[in-house]
């Protein structure tokens, strides 16, 4: 038996700020000299121009290769080819977190080093030492883990204020999580994705990250509809990508991220973003905690607000949708899966009921508090 331990994981340097993606060539010529860049044509269609000067200035090639949709065992190994055929050093993924993850996930592949540029704050996924691979519709494979976590994380506020504000949503929804299961986690003494026991750094930084959160989001929100960085948003773009980070990775994940990937066998639920279905995730794992009636309250009117779904409805799905549901309970329970670190034993029959649950209690909830009620999702094609 391994001996136990207690661990924290972090990235090499995190750089965030306006304007710092002018900066990406400076800090990127520390690590290596020979770059590759992984971004799809809408990422470099905003951002070629200022890495490319960023890179010139600091006497780095400009080599990229445009990536597809999501990250996938075939679109990572494709990049692994590309690393060797350019006899590149670092790889650096620009854009959201399929890209970041296949940047990550290939790198590692390659004996290289890595960096993250997140173009939004849609997910935690930048600063960890982990890519979740997907297949090409969309459906969770697998978590894949990396001895080391990015060099270097770089995140321009101003173009996360350009964004849609979508992805800024999703990025709550994402880190509102982290707490829910680090809380969880050190409850039952559970592993975390860092690989040992919850350190007391790993869950402040998640508590940390939830208040943040409550304190900033809805300004933040307003901030990125006008495409302003202010004050509000420089602290939401931390909370949802570093501190989250960290605090998912060494506080640890529970039931949320669970359903969420029991979410993802639902052909319902596909075109919603991570931060979309972690939410729902993160009000069942409250209702399988048996969470204060107060703090239930609370959650829902909060990311009803933040404009997260809280409802079967909203995600595609109803009450009566019993096959699918009972797929994404057995999807969620499945061995291995992090619902496992919960403080108290959870079954695919628990999951399904308090899946079923969060329908009626959202929507009494929203009818007391004067919030609109849910809409039907309807996938785009």
């Amino acid at each position: 038996m391994t001996t136990p331990i207690r661990t924290v994981m972090s990235p090499g340097r995190y750089v965030q700020g306006k304007g710092a993606i002018d900066r990406l060539g400076e800090f990127v010529s520390q690590i290596g000299s020979a770059p590759l860049i992984v971004a799809d044509d809408v990422v470099w269609g905003f951002a070629g121009e200022q890495v490319s000067a960023s890179f010139a200035a600091a006497g780095l090639r400009v080599e990229r290769v445009a990536f597809g949709r999501f990250a996938t065992a075939s679109a990572v190994d494709a990049l692994v080819e590309k690393i060797r055929a350019t006899h590149a050093d670092v790889i650096i993924g620009v854009g959201g977190g399929s890209t970041i993850d296949s940047a990550k996930a290939a790198g590692f592949l390659a004996g290289i080093r890595w960096v993250s540029v997140p173009t939004v704050a849609s997910t935690d996924a930048p600063t960890s030492a982990l890519s979740v691979i997907y297949t090409d519709e969309g459906e969770f494979v697998e978590y894949r883990f990396f001895p080391r976590n990015p060099d270097l994380v770089l995140i321009d506020t101003q173009i996360v204020a350009n964004a849609p504000v979508e992805f800024l949503i999703a990025g709550v929804g994402d880190a509102l999580a982290t707490w829910l299961e680090a809380r969880a986690t050190a409850a039952a003494h559970a592993t975390t994705m860092a690989g040992g026991l919850p350190t007391q750094t790993g869950t402040a930084l998640a508590k940390l990250s939830w208040d943040v959160i409550w304190e900033n989001a809805l300004p933040a929100l307003d901030a990125v509809r006008d495409n302003l960085v202010t004050p509000a948003l420089e602290k939401l773009v931390e909370a949802n990508t570093l501190l989250s980070g960290l605090g998912f990775e060494s506080g640890g994940l529970a039931a949320a991220h669970a359903i969420h990937n029991g979410l993802t066998a639902a052909p319902q639920t596909h075109g919603l973003t991570h931060g979309q279905k972690v939410n729902i995730g993160s009000l069942t794992q409250l209702v399988l905690e048996g969470a204060p009636r107060a703090e239930v309250e609370d959650f829902i009117e909060f990311t009803t607000l933040v404009g997260l779904p809280t409802t079967l409805t909203e995600i595609g799905l109803s009450v009566d949708d019993e096959k699918e549901l009972r797929a994404i309970a057995t999807a969620s329970t499945l061995p291995g899966e992090t619902i496992h670190n919960m403080p108290f034993v959870v079954t695919a029959d628990d999951v399904l009921d308090a899946l079923k649950s969060i329908e009626r209690l959202s929507r009494s909830v929203r009818l007391a508090r004067g919030l609109p009620a849910p809409v039907m999702y309807v996938q785009k094609h």
